[in-house]
């Protein structure tokens, strides 16, 4: 998989800790990504724990070990108001919604290559540099 530098959106995450469902080929791949030291947001950090709280019935004690286990092997960046900044542009230019264009404006900031994401256009070079790549719909 990569050896570039990548950032993963809140689906992956989410897919890596997932209880329910058959969800086995995409639960492995987001275990792989994760395995691999990506770089995240806490913006990810919040959406995660909002649908592990939501969605899931999770507890915060839960939610709270997941994520100290996920701060132990990635690394994650703040959100901050040039960050925000970034991103209203790119929302303007590119056409995603707000909280999406933010998770690019963080993958930006942090250098990356990659952006994976199952909910953007698989494909796409966003600024020349960042590549979104959805992980489960083909080996890249």
């Amino acid at each position: 998989m990569p050896d570039k530098r990548f950032f993963i959106d809140s689906n992956i995450l989410i897919y890596a800790f997932a209880r329910e469902g058959d969800l086995s080929h995409k639960k492995q791949m987001a275990v792989d990504l994760l395995s691999q030291r990506p770089i995240l947001s806490t913006q990810i950090i919040n959406e995660c724990s909002n649908v592990f709280r939501r969605k899931f019935n999770w507890t915060y004690p839960e939610i709270r070990e997941t994520f100290e286990f996920v701060l132990k092997i990635s690394t994650v960046v703040n959100v901050s108001i040039a960050t925000i900044q970034q991103a209203w542009l790119i929302g303007e230019k590119y056409g995603y919604s707000y909280f999406d264009s933010l998770v690019l404006a963080s993958a930006l900031e942090s250098h990356c290559d990659i952006l994976y994401s199952e909910d953007m256009q698989d494909g796409q070079l966003i600024e020349s540099c960042l590549k979104i790549v959805n992980p489960f719909k083909a080996s890249y």
